[in-house]
């Protein structure tokens, strides 16, 4: 059968979850500036007073993380840093069968978030004077897009996904058995290029933000080019063994080897119930979303980053000018986004990641002190709206809200994001 979905190019698109923690964190925004694909916002949230500014209220990351299970989400673990101060908790089942429990540590698929590490990894051979950000993609990849598109499609465009390239997922994700047959299937990323290539295009060349796996991958195939190495491996080289991280990696097989959750994909209700695809080749994401890591790895990951340690000033600040989006807070970087939130009265940046069964989420503050990065095992847990597109909103996102509220701002969250709420066992949810 078809593969139904309200809009199968937002399913890993940053701007969905960004709206969600708009529609909390951003109440006063007026209703006709909301993104398109936002629910209604839940009850608005009191502004924080100076006394919430510093430390963690760890009972209220606990309670928060709690009710997210209690609001149907099978199993969610996050990370918090404050500062010297940090906090980790987890709270729900990893796997439904067993009932074992999820840990804080768990590792974790974290999708598009891969994208920041390419984009660091591009942005070091920039800073080495091997790329020219502002150079036509053709010069370093003339057979993969040669003539004019290839002069008119910079390396920047491809990182601020301003190309106008089209993806290629909802071309190797057509049908509901696609899922499947793509479990063990594995794509060599020029395939994938070639496949986004071949699309309408989206857009013209820098003339407006459209977001496409297709242009990482490209990035990967950009970063082969100039290094001589496999991508994953210069970026598990020079980006993570740098960051110091311990538990993130490339994976080389379908299977999650280290301490890891089962991941569950209900498919907007279309899988009843959710169906388990934790082994996955990645393969179809590559250097775009098959990264593996933790939480806290992720805000180790990201202070280091925003702090100076992987780029030099002026790459670091490149990869921090950003275009429009569609969601009128967010605006899109060179992998990374950026959030002014009203409400929190601070600028995060971060991205987050969606791939079958597993949601992920990375905010910072713009100093790098104030941190949460949170992870859950259940997406698409709910239909979608009478008009076919719109996905449904209920408990677990306003749950989720109130968790990413405390976390990055100390929110005393009101209404169902506080907890409120009415346990939905069946509830479901994807990520990709």
């Amino acid at each position: 059968m078809p593969l139904s979905l309200p809009n199968r190019r937002r399913l890993r698109l940053s701007a969905t979850a960004a709206a969600v923690l708009l529609a909390l964190l951003a109440p006063a925004l007026p209703a006709s500036a909301a993104d398109p694909f936002a629910a209604p916002a839940p009850p608005a949230a009191a502004a924080p007073s100076d006394a919430h500014r510093t430390g963690l209220d760890r009972a209220a990351l606990d309670r928060t993380l709690r009710s997210l299970h209690e609001a149907g989400m099978y199993g969610a673990y996050s990370a918090v840093r404050d500062g010297d101060a940090s906090w980790q908790g987890a709270a729900g089942v990893a796997d439904v069968k067993t009932g074992r429990p999820v840990t804080p540590q768990l590792e974790h698929r974290i999708g598009s978030i891969t994208k920041t590490f390419t984009s660091v990894a591009v942005l070091q051979q920039v800073g080495e004077g091997n790329i020219d950000l502002d150079a036509p993609v053709g010069r370093y990849l003339p057979d993969l897009i040669p003539g004019e598109r290839g002069r008119a499609i910079t390396v920047r465009m491809l990182l601020d996904q301003t190309s106008g390239i089209n993806d290629y997922d909802h071309v190797i994700f057509v049908k509901l058995e696609d899922l499947e047959k793509n479990r063990h299937r594995h794509y060599d990323p020029t395939e994938l290029a070639r496949i986004g290539l071949a699309g309408p295009p989206l857009g013209k060349p820098g003339e407006a933000h459209h977001y496409a796996n297709t242009n990482y991958v490209i990035a990967g195939l950009l970063l082969r080019k100039v290094t001589g190495q496999a991508p994953e491996k210069y970026i598990t080289d020079h980006v993570i063994r740098k960051a110091g991280l311990r538990h993130t990696y490339f994976p080389r097989s379908a299977r999650l080897t280290g301490p890891h959750s089962h991941l569950y994909e209900a498919l907007y209700e279309q899988f009843d119930p959710p169906r388990d695809f934790t082994d996955y080749d990645m393969s179809w994401a590559g250097t775009a979303g098959s990264l593996v890591s933790t939480m806290d790895d992720l805000n180790r990951f990201t202070r280091t980053l925003l702090t100076g340690k992987l780029l030099r000033p002026s790459e670091l600040r490149q990869m921090k000018t950003t275009v429009p989006t569609e969601s009128p807070l967010m605006r899109y970087g060179l992998g990374i986004f950026s959030l002014d939130l009203p409400n929190c009265g601070r600028r995060l940046w971060g991205h987050d990641g969606l791939v079958w069964g597993s949601q992920t989420m990375t905010l910072s503050s713009e100093d790098g002190r104030r941190q949460m990065s949170l992870g859950t095992n259940l997406t698409h847990y709910y239909g979608v709206e009478a008009d076919g597109k719109t996905p449904k909103q209920g408990p677990i996102d306003y749950a989720r809200l109130a968790h990413l509220g405390q976390a990055l701002c100390d929110l005393p969250a009101q209404g169902p994001a506080a907890g409120q709420l009415v346990p939905t066992p069946d509830s479901h949810q994807l990520a990709r």
